[in-house]
């Protein structure tokens, strides 16, 4: 046996140390992104152990009760997000290369604010950094992302969320999508538009109202999303940089070459009641 010299210990250690902790205690800087080889079910309608909370303020502690678990909503459990405090349900894993499948809707609360305007909330995908990084000094709601948004008249826009280093700098992530202008000079999805490259924009789903008004209840003439408290069904495809989003089965937007390809998921609080019933990664077919 070749004697091991001691100046080769140290790495040797931190080597064997990495791999006798288990996976969900290492740092996030130390995991690798999971790519799906059978249904993850992030939500197993009894309790929220694959996430942490997240609040302005608040930081990791939740002592209203924005997220919680209720056992019979429409004859199923759910998680119920109050949305009193704005912040975020974070999956403790990254992923990447999945199908997110999740249903979710409305409660009749709302907060603040946003009380008299229209339901809020969304999905980020690919969170980078730290919680809270979308303010400079962190403690901000969001984190470095592409966000599927979830707002009345809205459902399906891409929003290109930035973040904050911890050197200090702001990093803005892009992706390439096909789009037309609407009449108010907005960037709408559109297969046969123009492609470029965007970055800490919107990308609004194909057929927004260009009569969308920010009130409680708004509703566009072509939205696919259930009305009322009834159940959507979302669908997001992501496949290295490729993002398609579904709603209630139909392509309302998509992107290509996103310069974020994997992450953790954030599931918001912004001042809007909202239940989810599934919460799923499938693999890629």
């Amino acid at each position: 046996m070749r004697k091991t010299s001691n100046r080769s210990l140290p790495r040797l250690f931190r080597f064997a140390v990495l791999f006798s902790i288990p996976h969900a205690a290492l740092p996030q800087s130390e995991t690798l992104a999971i790519k799906p080889t059978q249904t993850i079910h992030l939500f197993d309608g009894r309790n929220l152990d694959a996430f942490e909370s997240w609040l302005v303020d608040l930081k990791h502690t939740d002592p209203d009760r924005v997220f919680s678990v209720v056992d019979r909503i429409d004859g199923a459990p759910a998680i119920r997000v109050s949305g009193q405090h704005w912040g975020g349900l974070i999956t403790k894993q990254r992923y990447r290369d999945y199908r997110l499948v999740l249903e979710y809707r409305w409660g009749p609360a709302s907060w603040g604010n946003r009380r008299d305007r229209a339901r809020d909330n969304g999905i980020l995908l690919h969170c980078q950094g730290r919680p809270g990084n979308s303010t400079k000094d962190f403690n901000g709601p969001w984190m470095r992302s592409v966000e599927f948004q979830i707002i009345e008249g809205g459902v399906g826009d891409i929003i290109l969320v930035g973040g904050y280093d911890d050197k200090g700098e702001l990093r803005r992530p892009s992706l390439k999508a096909k789009t037309r202008k609407d009449r108010n000079g907005r960037n709408a999805f559109d297969p046969n538009g123009q492609e470029g490259l965007h970055s800490a924009q919107h990308v609004n789903w194909w057929g927004r109202s260009e009569d969308w008004v920010d009130k409680l209840g708004f509703r566009g003439a072509s939205d696919p999303d259930s009305p009322g408290q009834e159940w959507t069904r979302l669908e997001a495809i992501v496949d290295g940089g490729h993002l398609a989003y579904y709603v209630n089965g139909k392509l309302v937007n998509e992107g290509t070459e996103c310069s974020l390809q994997e992450g953790r998921l954030l599931f918001q609080s912004e001042g809007a009641e909202i239940y989810f019933r599934r919460i799923d990664l499938e693999p890629l077919k």
